[in-house]
């Protein structure tokens, strides 16, 4: 057995149940002695289908207290201390102004030329978006300067771009590994400068310091992001879902994933979006596609890259959505989504590959 860490009271079993009042997966670590800081940015005003993920960082919270803490993969992560930092009011704010003035642009699907009152909406948006960008990576900083492990819990996919950005200017060359259905590399989808659906384009084309984006689960995209990729001349690389399963077909798919993981540089982000998941595993997610990784094909990625030598320097697991609201004051059922289970059990195992790397 390992020493117990000094946060950890002596009375602590990792094999008990999770006190219902503790925090993320069952710790009560203050921030200050965690080597993981997790923030949760309750943020899905772009939504383009099916909203809910603003729900997704209380959700997976409740599920965490089901996840048992010691892993075959990676240990003991929670050895590390893992804090979910408290809620800024901020982020409740900003969704709570960009919401409401989001749909109707959507309804629009964009079209907003001539109509004064959804080009003012579509502005606060945006504004919003910006204000976003900066108190996550305002936050994700105040993280690296204590020399915690900052990940991001969305929210929708649009919420880790300021954590991208701080990571990019501390990790000069840093690569993305993007777990996703979709590309994320449309210009202004909706004409919301900060979408969902641009978050990566954002990335590759305002952050100095991105050395390569490595896309795993691609199946739904656009012509003007294929094109985008086969423009950046190697600085995307994109294993499609099709490729993936004629692989599985073939017998290839160890060699695929060693063969992927080789694209990405010394220092690695992981931005993982549930819907990259066959959606069995998350129905209620905001833009689900037929097809997707299963929960080992996902597992086998995460272990290839611990095994790998490069280092995970921050993370992001967006889109996760506990479906319909509930009756209760956070807006949540009587009991945890299936979507919520598979959260936390990914996030607790995407901590744990980070950690992995960082000894």
């Amino acid at each position: 057995m390992s020493q117990r860490p000094d946060f950890l009271p002596p009375s602590f079993d990792a094999g008990a149940a999770a006190d219902p009042d503790s925090g993320l997966f069952g710790l009560s670590v203050p921030p200050e002695a965690a080597q993981v800081h997790v923030l949760g940015v309750p943020f899905d005003a772009t939504t383009s289908y099916r909203p809910g993920t603003a729900r997704g960082p209380k959700a997976v919270l409740r599920a965490s207290h089901q996840v048992d803490l010691y892993d075959r993969y990676f240990g003991r992560p929670y050895e590390a201390g893992i804090a979910l930092l408290p809620e800024a009011p901020v982020f409740g704010e900003l969704q709570g102004k960009a919401y409401p003035r989001a749909r109707p642009v959507i309804d629009a699907g964009g079209r907003i030329e001539g109509n004064a009152e959804l080009a003012a909406d579509l502005a606060a948006v945006n504004r919003a978006g910006d204000e976003l960008n900066r108190a996550v990576r305002e936050s994700v900083e105040s993280s690296l300067g204590q020399g915690a492990l900052p990940v991001v819990l969305g929210g929708d996919h649009s919420v880790p771009f300021g954590a991208m950005e701080a990571l990019a200017r501390r990790h000069p060359g840093l690569g993305i590994l993007h777990f996703d259905a979709h590309a994320d590399l449309r210009h202004a989808y909706e004409g919301f400068t900060w979408s969902h659906a641009s978050i990566l384009r954002n990335a590759m084309d305002r952050i100095d310091g991105i050395g390569r984006l490595v896309q795993v689960g691609l199946r739904d995209i656009s012509e003007e992001e294929v094109e985008y990729q086969r423009a950046s001349e190697g600085r995307i690389v994109a294993l499609w879902d099709d490729e993936w399963a004629e692989a599985g077909l073939e017998g290839r798919r160890a060699a695929l994933i060693r063969r992927t993981v080789a694209h990405l540089p010394r220092e690695v982000y992981i931005s993982f979006d549930v819907d990259g998941l066959d959606p069995v595993l998350c129905p209620n997610t905001g833009t689900p596609v037929p097809g997707g990784l299963s929960w080992h094909d996902a597992m086998a990625f995460l272990v290839e890259l611990a095994k790998s030598g490069r280092r995970v320097v921050g993370l992001d697991l967006v889109e996760v959505s506990p479906g319909e609201p509930g009756d209760g004051p956070d807006g949540l059922g009587e009991h945890d989504s299936w979507d919520a289970n598979v959260g936390a059990r990914l996030l607790y195992r995407l901590i744990g590959c980070a950690l992995a790397t960082r000894k």
